[in-house]
C-alpha cells in the first residue's frame, strides 16, 4: 500500500528556509501525482503545492515565487525547498499522493497521506 513519510519540519527565524522531504514507497512515483498541503491550528487545511506525472508543479498563490516543489523518482522522494519564510507559514505539513488523472490539479481529490512534519518560523 502506499506509504508517505515526511521530515525536515523545524522551528526557523522568519526569512529563513527548510527543506521537507516526502519518502514514499508502494507506489510507482510515474503514475502518481503528489503534492504538499498544511494546516495551522484553527484553519482549514490548504494544498501548497503539487506536481503531475510530467513535473508540471503548482502552487497556491500564498507561496508562488518562495517554494518549490520537486521530485526525485530514482528515490521515490518529495521535496519541498521553502524560502523567505513567514511567521504565516507556521503549520503542520503533509505529503499526498494520488493515481494520476486529469483531476490531479483538484486538491481535494489527493487521498492517501502522511503523518505530517511541522513548520514553526518566528518572527
Amino acid at each position: 500500500q502506499v506509504q508517505l513519510v515526511e521530515s525536515g519540519g523545524d522551528s526557523v527565524q522568519a526569512g529563513g528556509s527548510l527543506r521537507l522531504s516526502c519518502a514514499g514507497s508502494g507506489y510507482t512515483t510515474s503514475t502518481y501525482c503528489m503534492a504538499w498541503f498544511r494546516q495551522a491550528p484553527g484553519r482549514k487545511r490548504e494544498g501548497v503545492a503539487l506536481i503531475t506525472t510530467d513535473g508540471t508543479p503548482t502552487y497556491a498563490d500564498r507561496v508562488k515565487g518562495r517554494f518549490t516543489i520537486s521530485q526525485d523518482n530514482a528515490k521515490n522522494t518529495l521535496y519541498l525547498q521553502m524560502n523567505s519564510l513567514k511567521p504565516e507559514d507556521t503549520a503542520m505539513y503533509y505529503c499526498a499522493a494520488r493515481r494520476s488523472s486529469p483531476l490531479c490539479g483538484l486538491w481535494d481529490t489527493y487521498n492517501y497521506w502522511g503523518q505530517g512534519t511541522q513548520v514553526t518560523v518566528s518572527s
